[in-house]
């Protein structure tokens, strides 16, 4: 059946793949946030400038 060799790959390469999918989750997730941050950020900035003049 299986070595012991085979079996800590196998382990290994499901460990790499899962941690890979939960960091593009975050990554993702955060990106998102940063981006939506920016926007808020930018329509502020015009909304005070169109105010001001």
């Amino acid at each position: 059946m299986f070595e012991f060799q085979q079996y800590l790959g196998f382990l290994l390469f499901l460990t790499i793949l899962t941690i890979g999918f939960w960091l593009m989750i975050f990554l993702v997730g955060f990106v998102q946030y940063w981006l939506g941050g920016a926007i808020i950020e930018l329509i502020k900035e015009r909304r005070n400038k169109n105010k001001q003049e």
